[in-house]
């Protein structure tokens, strides 16, 4: 039941991406020339003549158009604090900034950031390894190796540790 919500939920992400990216962006900017030419300039003497048929003037607003809004984009992520609040929205609202994250991080990287922590307390301690921890120690170096090669660890992924 969790893996069919799950699948579900994917399915609605994927969906508004496409529409929201995509799709809406494509049908809104159409929108936009059709209506604007067709209800303002059409019926306007001197805009009219200005811009005799649809396409010229679709040629024109498309060409000042995607500068001017690559230039708004631009400005967005690069110049305004815009981008970076809704970065710190995006981090206060996933869990994964306060939990590891499945795969490589969970089963190689951090258990091995515990390993180096408990082997340099026995070492200040004066305390030999255990065959216990040696064998850990092999697991999460096969586990690196693995992913230096390429591959992956985790659920998903093909793992030494399972």
């Amino acid at each position: 039941m969790n893996n069919i919500r799950n699948f579900l939920f994917r399915l609605w992400f994927y969906y508004r991406q496409g529409w929201g990216t995509y799709f809406s962006t494509i049908v809104a900017a159409a929108n936009t020339l059709i209506v604007t030419y067709y209800l303002a300039i059409e019926k306007s003497e001197i805009l009219r003549d200005a811009f005799p048929s649809f396409t010229l003037f679709a040629i024109i607003v498309v060409g000042v158009a995607v500068p001017l809004l690559i230039g708004v984009g631009y400005i967005h992520y690069k110049k305004t604090p815009a981008f970076s609040t809704e970065i710190d929205i995006n981090v206060e609202a996933n869990p994964y900034m306060y939990k590891l994250i499945p795969g490589w991080q969970k089963n190689a990287q951090f258990p091995m950031y515990l390993l180096m922590l408990n082997m340099m307390i026995k070492m200040s301690k004066n305390e030999k390894m255990s065959s216990e921890d040696i064998q850990m120690m092999t697991e999460i170096q096969k586990d690196l190796k693995h992913l230096i090669d390429g591959g992956s660890v985790g659920k998903t992924g093909k793992s030494t540790k399972q």
